[in-house]
């Protein structure tokens, strides 16, 4: 079992690179290869599920610990393979994929690529139970727990720090969400759900992206 891989990105593809290490040349499938941070002649690390089928062994790259978990979990459920797994983390950070799992948030999983209504049902019925909670107070937006599984957002995290996770995610910038927080803030009552604030942001940020 290989757990990581450390060396060289000698060459990039729109779904792999391959990593030199030692003199070895290996074929790792990402998210997204381009995005992974090294300047040329340095090494980098890259944590790795190994899978193996009759007709070939397979090597699936995670910069993180957290990517390479849910990238695991997902697997556990009907219907998700590696090559919809890898696309469900290109289309949110794991934390926010994670939470929005925990909330049952059916709308925001089938937006994720490769999944529709039965797939975010049943990612939701299979994973839930085995995403952990985080104590309240903890500003970390995700952990590992003790059993090897991940750890999602306090129930006492503010609304719209989760929202803020959210189009973090769905790939805004943190200036934009801020930005678009203040524009927002006069119209919220306090009493909101994450799913209003969040529509409310996205609202905000195409008006603005209109200007």
């Amino acid at each position: 079992m290989i757990d990581f891989l450390r060396g060289i990105v000698v060459h990039r593809e729109p779904d792999y690179l391959v990593l030199d290490v030692k003199g070895v040349g290996y074929r790792v499938f990402c998210t997204n290869p381009y995005a992974v941070q090294t300047k040329d002649g340095e090494e980098t690390t890259l944590f790795i599920h190994y899978q193996v089928r009759e007709d070939a062994h397979l090597l699936f790259g995670f910069p993180t610990r957290e990517e390479q978990s849910l990238f695991r979990l997902l697997l556990e459920v009907n219907g998700i393979g590696p090559k919809v797994a890898i696309g469900v983390l290109a289309g949110g950070r794991p934390e926010v994929i994670a939470a929005m799992i925990q909330q049952e948030n059916i709308s925001f999983l089938m937006k994720l690529p490769g999944i529709g209504r039965k797939t975010a049902q049943r990612m939701i019925l299979d994973l839930k139970d085995k995403l952990g909670v985080i104590s309240a107070g903890d500003d970390s937006m995700l952990a590992i727990t003790g059993t090897g599984h991940l750890a999602v957002p306090s129930q006492g995290a503010s609304v719209w720090n989760e929202a803020k996770t959210a189009l973090l995610g769905l790939g805004y910038t943190e200036a934009e969400a801020d930005r678009t927080g203040q524009l927002i803030k006069a119209k919220l009552k306090g009493d909101e759900t994450v799913d209003i604030v969040i529509k409310l942001a996205l609202q905000a940020l195409f008006q603005q992206s209109l200007r």
